[in-house]
């Protein structure tokens, strides 16, 4: 677990061979510690035979453990002392207190309590000890307190509020920043494996540390040298004999977990493995890396790397360079972490002679504990970073990602190029919206697009994006005019501009009236407006003041061509002069001469991005306005059930997992999609084909009939479904049809499922995939006779809130047909399609179990939207996470 000032513990539950351990820990508390516990001096022996005494269940007792050897520096109990209630104890080590232990400790312990019927928390604190009083009043938890004579009595539930979860929350952002900042802003820097020579990693990065002029402290450890660069040699980290805050570590592979051990013991609080040969290298690297983490966990340090190319920050009260690359990126605004050391390189490299300079730089290697979703939050609270951009090979934690990206993106832009978007290694599933989901990257494209996050596709479009958003304002919607010298690239930049999905409007003729006052008559001004080729710096000076005066365009193109008569080098001023006044629509330029960009571009308070080719501006600009409408949108609000029964739905599902889980059958699927008031058809579930014919009645004619066959996927295929029966000798014959079709297939049949026809509307195909990495991912796309037609889904990471439902149909290629009226057919009711959407995310993020959900068809029509088939498939779900504020 990672504390607030970014330290780390291990927590687990106490176990028998603790009792040395223990011992160890109650005679090194101090006497006021001790009393504020124990109410008095207790009998040692009485103490740790007490602490030991647990049964997991009604006496549970943790352990907070770090250190080589590792130390218990905490312990916490509960005692159950009722059907509901426990009590619960503290005691953490002098050294460790006020750092957040109680309170990680209080909920690891709250969560087994509810686990096994706990609901109340009971304690009793001494008056005069304030520190545990505010333990729990800055809990999170709803804390009830009462005045006895000799103490403070406390109660409090063992499940959160929703304001208990963000400040639980807010403690792991501040524990993450502080991680961060170990690494990129430390007072001391020692190099373990430091050489004398440059050309070699060891020597290059004790040469970058000095180059950049770091203003803390380095020290250069080699076991061979008394001199190293300059700098005094040490043998070891232990002889130092000052703090390290950050070891950066470049010896052979099997050497590390040695080194590493040696750090925890001189109380080093950040690693740095530049090292290679671990998880990336086999079997016996991933060993090798498994201990590594082990020796960081027990000793309390963050790690980053292994196998990885190191750490940069320019702020000049830092400017730290622990990394082997060749070049010091120029300073700028732009926070970057890779995930691959060599591509690092690249970026630094590149990012000067891309206009883009780095505010930080971070490379994660293997990133076996401190990720991404920590320097994200350095940069969000660090003032010198207006821009978060990473290169991704796979998302840690997904679901953190995406909670930190959208609260991150609202004030600094997300930019991620992340590779592998083919579909190398689809999932194995079984139902169609597994099928679907699996083929392609939409989850992850899913995943960025609620969260805010602007993709690039690749390394040039992201520095292009990086530029725009550093360098000009957001976008506040996606009104773009392009203003031109020449009619080609005008045309080439707004074709682009509408690939991409953003509008080039035709200007109104009160504006074209006023452009027509100084341009000349054979000036096109429609949008592009091209000027001609022999358009002054005044010509474009005054042509964008209307267009900023009218407040008609949320971004601005202006392109140049060199003519025989106008320079380039007046036309950027005159470019820059507009850009100094407005701080709220996006300007950019292309310049398509042999010599880029002017540098009259470039002021002291603005700088105008310029680009060489028109299709790079529309990308750029597309991709920001693109983000500018998602800050616009809002949040969102996710669907409460307040009519569901979710304990029905533990019920069903927990009798099937009994019955070794699998896709249930119909009727059972049925019955969970009732537990959250979902739209179904009417349906009637019988024994046989009398109990049809009956039922059939009651329904109506024509009517469906289908097997109720626990395991089987796919009626289709194997006839176990009957259509528009119109009468008693039909549903008699159907129902013996598909008795023998089921028996056929190797399935037990087990009574019918009859429902009434849907005679009109649009079919749906909606459903969830549970993937390990995001979760619950929710799909849906057109039905049955267009699926084949047209490859098309919506794809939503749960939970899925209004605006996400709008924006999932609102996105599909045949959303026009689902939504007739102007599209020449039928209106159907897409709210209620909006509602089901929410209610089936509401429902599987409840039920984790719940690992494949397929709704296929759903039948819109014009008075809302029916179910008409359901398949569940369910099976155990792994562990929850503790805590939203504890995840790793």
């Amino acid at each position: 677990m990672v504390l607030r000032d970014g330290t780390t513990v291990h927590v687990r539950a106490i176990r028998a061979e603790d009792e040395a351990a223990i011992r160890r820990f109650l005679q090194g508390v101090s006497t006021d510690s001790i009393g504020f516990r124990f109410f008095g001096a207790p009998n040692l022996e009485q103490a740790i035979k007490w602490s030991l005494d647990v049964d997991y269940a009604d006496r549970v007792g943790l352990v907070a453990v770090t250190g080589d050897p590792p130390a218990v520096v905490a312990h916490a109990t509960y005692l159950r002392i009722n059907e509901h209630k426990a009590e619960i104890a503290f005691l953490v080590a002098d050294a460790w207190q006020e750092r957040g232990i109680s309170t990680i400790l209080l909920a690891h312990l709250a969560e087994v309590a509810d686990r096994h019927g706990i609901s109340t928390f009971l304690a009793e604190v001494l008056p005069h000890n304030h520190r545990m009083i505010g333990v729990f009043r800055a809990s999170g938890f709803p804390v009830d307190m009462r005045a006895a004579p000799d103490a403070i009595e406390i109660e409090l539930p063992t499940s959160l509020t929703e304001q208990g979860l963000k400040r639980f929350q807010e403690r792991d952002r501040i524990a993450a920043v502080a991680a961060a900042r170990s690494f990129l802003a430390p007072r001391s820097v020692a190099v373990i494996g430091a050489s004398r020579q440059r050309g070699n990693v060891g020597g290059e990065i004790l040469h970058n540390l000095l180059a950049a002029q770091f203003q803390g402290v380095v020290y250069a450890v080699n076991r061979n040298a008394e001199v190293v660069q300059s700098l005094p040699g040490y043998r070891s980290i232990l002889e130092i004999g000052s703090p390290v805050d950050l070891a950066v570590v470049v010896v052979p592979a099997e050497s590390v977990v040695p080194v590493a051990h040696e750090c925890a013991r001189a109380g080093v609080r950040a690693l740095l493995v530049i090292s290679a040969g671990f998880g990336e290298a086999g079997e016996e690297g991933a060993r090798r890396q498994q201990q590594l983490v082990e020796v960081c966990r027990e000793g309390g340090m963050r790690l980053v790397g292994p196998n990885c190319l190191g750490v940069i920050n320019t702020a000049p009260e830092v400017r730290l360079n622990a990394t082997f690359a060749p070049r010091q990126p120029a300073p700028g605004r732009v926070g970057f972490m890779s995930q691959s050391g060599s591509f690092g390189i690249a970026i630094i490299e590149a990012a000067e002679r891309l206009g883009v300079g780095l505010s930080s730089f971070v490379s994660v290697g293997n990133k076996v504990d401190v990720t991404g979703n920590e320097f994200l939050q350095y940069w969000e609270d660090d003032p010198g970073t207006d821009v978060a951009m990473l290169y991704l090979e796979s998302v840690a934690n997904p679901r953190k990602f995406a909670r930190l990206a959208r609260r991150i993106g609202r004030t600094k832009p997300v930019l991620v190029v992340k590779s592998g978007r083919s579909a190398a290694g689809a999932r194995a599933t079984t139902s169609h919206t597994g099928a679907r989901i699996s083929a392609s990257d939409v989850t992850v494209d899913a995943l960025f697009e609620q969260a805010g996050v602007i993709r690039a596709d690749t390394l040039h479009e992201l520095f292009d994006v990086a530029a725009v958003v550093t360098k000009q304002p957001i976008p506040r919607g996606e009104r773009v005019v392009i203003v031109t010298n020449g009619g080609g690239p005008g045309i080439m930049c707004a074709d682009a501009c509408q690939a991409n999905g953003v509008a080039v409007p035709p200007l109104s003729a009160d504006l074209k009236a006023k452009l027509e006052e100084f341009l000349p008559a054979e000036a096109s001004l429609g949008n592009p407006v091209d000027m001609m080729a022999t358009a002054s710096a005044d010509d474009y000076r005054r042509t964008l003041r209307v267009l900023l005066d009218a407040d008609v365009v949320d971004a601005i193109v202006a392109i140049f061509v060199p003519p025989l008569v106008t320079r380039g080098t007046d036309v950027a001023g005159a470019i820059r002069e507009i850009a100094e006044t407005t701080d709220e629509v996006l300007l950019c330029t292309v310049f398509m001469t042999s010599s880029g960009p002017p540098a009259e571009l470039c002021s002291d308070g603005v700088e105008v991005p310029a680009f060489e080719f028109p299709e790079d501006a529309a990308r750029a600009v597309a991709l920001a306005a693109r983000h500018g409408r998602w800050r616009a949108r809002g949040e969102g609000a996710v669907w409460q059930p307040t009519h569901a029964r979710p304990e029905r739905a533990v019920a069903i599902i927990s009798d099937e997992l009994g019955r070794g889980g699998g896709w249930v059958s119909p009727a059972t699927a049925i019955a969970l999609l009732e537990c959250y008031g979902l739209p179904l058809i009417d349906t009637r579930i019988v024994a046989n084909a009398e109990e049809a014919v009956t039922a059939a009645v009651e329904l109506g004619t024509p009517v469906a009939l289908k097997a109720n066959t626990r395991g089987l996927v796919g009626k289709n295929a194997t006839g176990a479904v009957k259509l528009d029966l119109p009468d008693a000798r039909a549903i008699t014959t159907a129902a013996a049809e598909i008795d023998a079709n089921v028996s056929r297939a190797g399935y037990r049949p087990d009574g019918l499922i009859i429902q009434r026809m849907v005679t009109s509307g649009i079919e749906l195909i909606v459903g969830m995939v549970h993937d390990p990495s995001f979760g619950p991912v929710l799909a849906c796309g057109p039905g049955a006779k267009l699926t084949g037609v047209m490859k098309d889904i919506a794809v939503r990471i749960t939970p899925v809130t209004d605006l996400d439902a709008r924006e999932m149909l609102r996105s599909l290629q045949s959303f026009p047909i689902l939504e007739g009226g102007d599209a020449g057919g039928p209106n159907h009711d897409v709210a209620a399609v909006e509602r089901l959407l929410m209610g089936v995310s509401a429902m599987v993020e409840a039920h984790p179990e719940i690992a494949e959900l397929d709704l296929n068809p759903v039948v819109a029509t014009a008075r809302g939207a029916l179910i008409v088939d359901a398949q569940v498939r369910v099976e155990a779900a792994p562990p929850p996470l503790p805590m939203p504020s504890l995840d790793a």
